[in-house]
């Protein structure tokens, strides 16, 4: 067995509000240094070592997993400006493939964008938005080959096939085009902090040192950001933080014009803005938490001019609309569950879209078109594969456009899903989903793997996953803890847990766990817990709290250095993460931060087993983050249970690029889970 890695020590002094904390680690935040790549690498091997009886487990799993995927995939087309988009996979190819068919599906396939040809030569390589010209001659599309999200806009033209010379630097990756067809909008990032901060304007066929500042956002709490509106009307600029947005607009045949301000930001106002038909329809919460959705004349913008389209409601969120010509659409939540709701325009009553499983996840999908009856949406559950349905609103006739095909012997009879309701410890009550290979409860052992996030806002709506076959086939149940820092039961479930209500979210995935062994649907030595992120920080959170609770953990990319990273407004998620954790540089929350902090709160005590994963290029939690708390983990903890480190050195935030490289990763962390359970094979 390789020697366990043994981090050296400078002590570093961070002194605020007179209080001293002792940092023995924080010099490994010190890139490319050559002691500190040794030590990422030691930590590494160290953790190969450990897995190395498992290498052909973890080879069988990667395997077992790609084996139930279809290669040769592709999704299903959508008309938009007169062509027929598609993206394809091909066998053996990691990334996708971009076509399209001009005027119909029998017309010539055109490959506008193939990223497996682009991804050459690259160990990561990533592409965010494809945006083309109004004429469809030009594409232009961001890339990014390192994983720090920060990408690199290329120009194509997709008469001639050919690359244009020219390129923009320092991206978000996100652009689109003026009506013009010669005048593109992008935003950039800060390039040390990564906030996306401004908004460009670049005329096609010139540098980008003449590129023009449309916009720029100098609050270090907001984000700024574009998109069309769905008639293709107006441009618009948002700027959003957590708790407030401001969106300002130019139509899109006057690139040049200046830009017209809707409605200035408010504390705590946020509100979204679409167009169509000479009228702007906002959602927004200025009369309650959950919104409302409200409608008025671009001449007149103020408040006290909208007309109510639907108010808002203490027991339902409205997450979204989608419009078109004779029908609104809207994204409910209610219960812990997401409904489509469709509003006639014309005075038919309202009617909901029906779905039967006990615990789901429902989408909207590309609905690009106004004039039509159609809606697409995607539909999951923890044991029905993926489909993309086709609506008619009017006749409510439903149509299968695509099922997710899971390849070798599934039959999704032999799964069952449940969701059950723990009590947190103030009384509320907390829905857990949860998904089982039909016979678990009669197990004699019965481990479980319970998953949880808590933060942003961000719901965690049950899906079905091929992938998640290797866990539920090997006897484990599989649970999502729906705890509040989600917007799961609506944006109070959301405001209930954060700030310095924060540790609502630590607490409820604690009672998650709690009631999953009392009653009876875990062994008390086989609760497992995962978490990425955000969620990371809840694993080291509640490991602290309750490390005898659980018997395995895996904290993806954690989050858990939660007071130096919020006092460094250097660090990207630093100024813009003050309305989600509060700014320690006042006392009150400073104190609060530190009493919750995974790495802050690190004591001599016997700590469960622990996997740890890492992005070297992680742009969203620096690398040092999980390398500190891993090292302070070893010098503190008075266990003889596993602690293991893994950093993808070539990759970032989301881990390895490509669709099968992925897999390696969760076969990683599955192994570890097995290797646990004494499971080989």
């Amino acid at each position: 067995m390789a020697q366990i890695p043994d981090c050296e020590k400078y002590p570093y002094v961070h002194l605020k509000h007179k209080h001293r904390r002792i940092d023995n680690y924080y010099w490994l935040n010190q890139r490319d240094n050559p002691e500190v790549l040794d030590y990422l690498k030691r930590e590494n091997d160290y953790t190969a070592a450990y897995l190395k009886s498992s290498e052909k487990f973890m080879e069988d799993l990667f395997h077992e997993m790609k084996n139930r995927i279809v290669e040769d995939d592709q999704s299903v087309p959508y008309k938009k400006n007169g062509y027929w988009y598609q993206t394809k996979y091909a066998k053996g190819k990691e990334y996708a493939i971009s076509t399209r068919r001009k005027g119909d599906l029998t017309a010539k396939e055109e490959i506008f964008l193939d990223e497996n040809i682009q991804a050459e030569g690259h160990s990561y390589y990533a592409v965010a938005s494809k945006s083309i010209s109004p004429n469809n001659q030009w594409l232009c599309f961001g890339e990014d080959t390192v994983g720090r999200r920060l990408y690199t806009l290329r120009f194509k033209d997709l008469f001639s096939g050919e690359f244009v010379g020219e390129q923009i630097e320092g991206t978000t990756g996100r652009a689109l085009w003026a009506g013009d067809n010669k005048t593109v909008f992008y935003t950039k990032k800060d390039p040390e902090t990564l906030r996306c901060n401004q908004v460009w304007r670049h005329t096609f066929g010139t540098n980008q040192d003449q590129d023009v500042l449309v916009y720029e956002e100098v609050n270090p709490e907001f984000d700024c950001g574009i998109y069309k509106t769905k008639c293709q009307t107006y441009i618009v600029i948002g700027s959003s933080s957590s708790t407030s947005t401001e969106f300002h607009y130019l139509p899109t045949t006057e690139p040049d014009a200046e830009l017209r301000l809707f409605l200035p930001r408010a504390p705590k106002h946020e509100y979204s803005l679409t167009h169509y038909e000479g009228n702007f329809y906002m959602l927004s919460n200025h009369e309650g938490q959950n919104f409302g959705f409200y409608k008025c004349d671009p001449a007149n913008p103020e408040i006290e001019n909208w007309e109510t389209i639907i108010a808002p409601n203490d027991n339902i969120l409205l997450e979204s609309v989608e419009i078109f010509k004779d029908y609104f659409v809207v994204v409910e939540r209610k219960g812990g569950l997401v409904y489509l709701r469709v509003l006639p325009t014309h005075g038919e009553p309202a009617y909901y879209i029906p779905f039967n499983d006990p615990t789901y996840s429902v989408d909207l999908e590309v609905n690009v078109e106004f004039d039509t009856e159609e809606l697409r949406f995607g539909y999951t559950s923890l044991t029905t594969p993926t489909s993309i349905f086709s609506y008619n609103l009017r006749t409510k006739e439903q149509q299968t456009l695509k099922q997710q095909k899971v390849l070798g012997e599934f039959n999704v009879k032999d799964y069952q899903s449940e969701r059950i309701w723990a009590k947190g410890k103030d009384g509320v009550e907390i829905p857990i989903s949860l998904v089982y290979k039909k016979g678990f409860k009669d197990q004699k052992r019965k481990p479980l793997l319970l998953y949880g996030y808590g933060s942003y806002g961000v719901s965690l709506d049950p899906y079905f996953s091929t992938i998640r076959l290797s866990l539920l086939n090997r006897g484990y149940c599989f649970a999502i803890a729906h705890i509040r820092g989600g917007e799961d039961l609506g944006r109070p479930w959301y405001e209930n847990a954060k700030w310095l209500k924060k540790k609502n979210t630590f607490n409820d995935f604690i009672s998650c766990g709690e009631h999953l062994l009392e009653t009876g649907w875990v062994d008390k030595d086989a609760l497992y817990a995962m978490g990425g992120s955000a969620g990371g920080m809840l694993m080291g959170t509640v490991m602290n709290m309750r490390p005898e609770l659980w018997a395995g953990i895996v904290a993806q990319v954690p989050f858990v250095d939660v007071v130096t990273t919020m006092l460094d407004e250097s660090i990207p998620l630093t100024t813009g993460e003050y309305e989600e954790w509060g700014n320690p540089n006042d006392k009150e929350y400073y104190d609060y931060m530190l009493s919750y902090s995974p790495y802050d709160n690190v004591e001599k005590t016997n700590y469960p087993p622990l996997l740890v994963t890492s992005g070297y290029h992680d742009s969203q939690v620096q690398y040092w983050e999980p390398t500190k708390w891993v090292a302070k983990l070893r010098d503190y903890k008075t266990d003889n249970n596993p602690l293991l480190l893994y950093t993808e050195m070539e990759a970032g935030h989301g881990g390895v690029s490509g669709r099968f490289e992925q897999l390696k990763e969760v076969a990683r962390e599955y192994a570890f889970l097995f290797g646990l359970e004494g499971i080989k094979e």
